[in-house]
């Protein structure tokens, strides 16, 4: 299978990728009623196009947090309504002037029994709020 591209169409760069693995996102200390987990992790990818703007550090932060709830919003199709493990992994590219961001998400989803525990900000959201990231 040969594949062709437009001689003057520009592909998309790379700029700068962060990765976050897995992070436990309840406490020993919560006494939760787990009733189910699933055996998978589930994952979301999701494109924000920028168009000719410069990325912020609040661009980042924002593409994350969408990401999550995108998630959670599937999980709860399927009847869970927590997230034991979280990941994410932001990937940031150019095209001549154009910008995209790229995050998947994803997560270990379970269901617990009585009321879920407050959801805690994405795992190390700080990481993003440099504006020197892909600079």
């Amino acid at each position: 299978m040969k594949w062709f591209r437009r001689k003057n169409e520009q592909s998309w760069e790379v700029v700068g990728c962060e990765c976050i693995d897995p992070v436990p996102m309840i406490d020993e200390d919560d006494e939760l009623d787990i009733l189910r987990v699933r055996d998978t992790a589930t994952c979301g990818t999701y494109i924000f196009d920028l168009g000719k703007r410069s990325p912020q550090g609040s661009d980042y932060c924002r593409a994350v947090l969408f990401a999550r709830q995108q998630l959670l919003q599937e999980i709860v199709k399927n009847s869970y309504n927590i997230l034991l493990l979280e990941s994410w992994t932001l990937i940031l590219y150019r095209k001549g002037k154009s910008h995209r961001i790229e995050v998947q998400y994803a997560g270990r989803p379970a269901h617990v029994s009585g009321k879920a525990p407050p959801f805690r900000p994405p795992p190390f959201m700080a990481v993003l709020e440099s504006q020197h990231l892909f600079s």
